[in-house]
């Protein structure tokens, strides 16, 4: 079927669409239809029972497909759960490994630098000890020499035969030796030959050391964004990670749901206005910050809560835990639960043989970012084709969706935020074989009631109050009138009406802002077919702009029908018990028109769409 796109004064541009198939795994082909008639007319051997049997198989084997589809999804859901697991203990393993290696080589290089630190204390202690006993050393060989030198002197002197010679050497002789004696010639050792070995201080080594075994608290983990599609109407999927090397045992993940905003009514004066905008957005900030926070305790970095509310949005943060501490508590992110399903308003759609109009209910307190509408055709014996087709990305409450005609559809709504798509609403069942739509109830003039089914309206006899004549401007105020909600789409349009030849009434067409308080077809913005009482005889005019051209009906129709054709520009009358033409209207209209119905006597009228034009409608 080929995109369609509609552009119409009441509703927004139609979206493009495509189909899938509701059958994606699993499928089994359809057995051969077998119960044919053969040429020869003879019976081809399958009794009732023999069907009965198969559909019980075919409906039993319906039943097992979908059991093991369930359980394929959800041995691959715990598939990929095991696989999580297994990736989050091969990365703690990892950053334990990578922790104690890491503190190994502190403490080795510690131990080093305290090797090279007393290695050089012990060489320059060393050094000092050897000076010292060589200046020992050279100290008391001088001593020696000067000894021998004195010893040698007075030998020389003890053995000179001159007493003259040996009186003068004598006396500087011994007053040399007199005062090397004075000199006191210390032999003790000048240095311990014990090196000073005093206990090293490896407390800061020790402290590495039992740090081996002490886990650093971590850091705050950081909540990734919200992934579309990670939520139902009652559960979040929550992911997080880490930005360092960190071992954790376990995470606490906190929520808490966001309370909405108060609208706040801007119609008192100004200063009021803004106080109570103060006092509200203040009660709202209290009543966040009391509402219940939820705790969860997981030991992966993910997580999925449940039993939340739906197309609600929550305040998320979560902490890591290890034997040290817990760390920082994240930033806090806001997550969504998939909106609760729209619901269809059934008395607003209208449809036709090429399209039809669907509007809806949000449902959801919340914004939602689109909509997704779904149909699929009927067959003849109400069972549903295996296709859908999808128009994504609807950004309001209505859609226009272009149909083939002649067929019955099931069409349903869905409505989209990030977390996902909600349910689909029920199914409402549309049929292009006609023309079909509902009375615009707020349009009707007080005088006039609309039954429960919609389609016929009562005009009593009675005098209403002032008080019950309230009106607004969309409503009738001198035609007891009321409009038809019409689809806006340029093609062909038939419906009938059903009135007793007694009651006087206005029935055709007429622009959706006409002159509420002007009767119809007395203005250029109506067309309509007007029943008169007269003593003498039933009068009927086709007025547009307060004029009608002469004609005269011999025959009171009491089921006319009316066949709006935009493209060749004409709206005609049809007396539907004779399939006689009772006049037509050429105009090209530049708007979308509405049907129009009033009753200028009391009396009822009931209309009747829905039905396929009979062929002399669009001759």
């Amino acid at each position: 079927m080929e995109p369609y796109n509609v552009v119409s004064e009441r509703g927004e541009p139609g979206t493009q669409r495509f189909s899938v198939g509701t059958k994606e795994s699993l499928s089994f082909d359809p057995c051969e239809d077998n119960n044919s008639p053969s040429p020869t007319g003879a019976d081809d051997g399958h009794d009732d029972d023999s069907v009965f049997k198969e559909g019980e198989i075919e409906s039993e084997s319906t039943i097992i497909r979908d059991h093991l589809q369930e359980k394929v999804a959800e041995m691959e859901h715990f598939a990929g759960h095991l696989e999580e697991i297994f990736l989050t203990v091969e990365e703690n393993f990892g950053r334990r490994e990578q922790h104690l290696e890491q503190h190994y080589n502190d403490v080795l290089q510690t131990l080093s630098q305290r090797y090279d630190e007393r290695s050089a204390g012990l060489e320059e202690e060393k050094k000092g000890k050897l000076e010292s006993l060589y200046s020992q050393l050279l100290a008391c060989g001088q001593a020696m020499d000067a000894s021998k030198e004195l010893i040698e002197m007075a030998q020389e002197i003890h053995r000179s035969q001159d007493k003259r010679v040996f009186l003068k050497a004598i006396m500087p002789a011994i007053k040399r030796i007199e005062e090397f004696a004075k000199d006191e010639i210390d032999l003790t050792l000048a240095t311990n030959l014990e090196f000073n070995t005093p206990l090293a201080d490896l407390s800061d080594v020790k402290t590495m050391m039992d740090s081996i075994n002490v886990v650093p608290a971590p850091s705050a983990p950081v909540i990734n964004p919200q992934i579309p599609n990670s939520a139902t109407q009652t559960s979040l999927r929550i992911c997080w990670s880490l930005f360092s090397d960190d071992t954790v045992e376990y995470y606490e993940l906190y929520y808490r749901p966001v309370l909405e905003d108060t609208p706040v009514d801007s119609t008192s004066a100004h200063g009021t206005t803004e106080t109570l905008v103060f006092i509200f957005r203040s009660v709202q900030q209290h009543l966040n910050l009391f509402a219940s926070v939820n705790k969860v305790k997981v030991k992966e970095t993910h997580c999925t809560v449940t039993d939340l509310l739906p197309n609600a949005q929550y305040e998320l943060w979560v902490t890591a835990t290890n034997t040290t501490g817990i760390s920082p508590a994240s930033e806090k992110a806001l997550y969504m639960t998939v909106p609760s399903p729209p619901v269809i308003k059934q008395r607003e759609c209208s449809s036709c043989p090429e399209a039809a109009l669907i509007r809806w209910e949000s449902g959801n307190t919340n914004p939602v970012d689109s909509y997704t509408v779904e149909f699929r055709e009927m067959g003849t014996d109400s069972t549903q084709t295996g296709v859908t087709e999808s128009i994504v990305a609807v950004p309001n409450c209505q859609s226009l969706i272009q149909l083939q005609a002649g067929r019955r559809y099931l069409i349903s709504v869905m409505a989209v935020n990030i977390g996902g798509p909600s349910n689909r609403s029920e199914d409402i069942t549309v049929s292009t074989t006609g023309t079909f739509f509902h009375l615009l109830e707020d349009t009707a003039h007080p005088s006039l009631s609309v039954s429960a089914d919609g389609f016929t309206i009562f005009n009593g006899d009675e005098e209403l109050p002032i008080s019950a004549m309230a009106l607004d401007d969309n409503t009738f105020t001198r035609c007891v009138a009321v409009l038809g909600d019409l689809i806006p789409v340029r093609g062909r349009h038939y419906w009938e009406i059903e009135v007793d030849e007694a009651t006087e009434f206005r029935i055709g067409v007429a622009y959706e802002d006409t002159e509420r308080n002007s009767y119809l077809g007395a203005n250029n913005t109506s067309w309509c077919m007007r029943h008169i009482l007269t003593p003498s005889r039933h009068k009927y005019e086709f007025l547009h702009g307060g004029w009608s051209p002469d004609l005269r009906i011999t025959v009171n129709p009491e089921r006319i029908g009316v066949a709006l054709d935009y493209q060749r520009g004409t709206l005609s009358f049809f007396n539907v018990e004779l399939e006689q033409h009772l006049h037509t209207f050429q105009c090209h209209f530049q708007h979308y028109v509405l049907p129009c119905f009033a009753l200028d006597n009391p009396g009822a009228l009931t209309v009747h769409n829905g039905i396929e034009a009979p062929e002399y409608a669009f001759i």
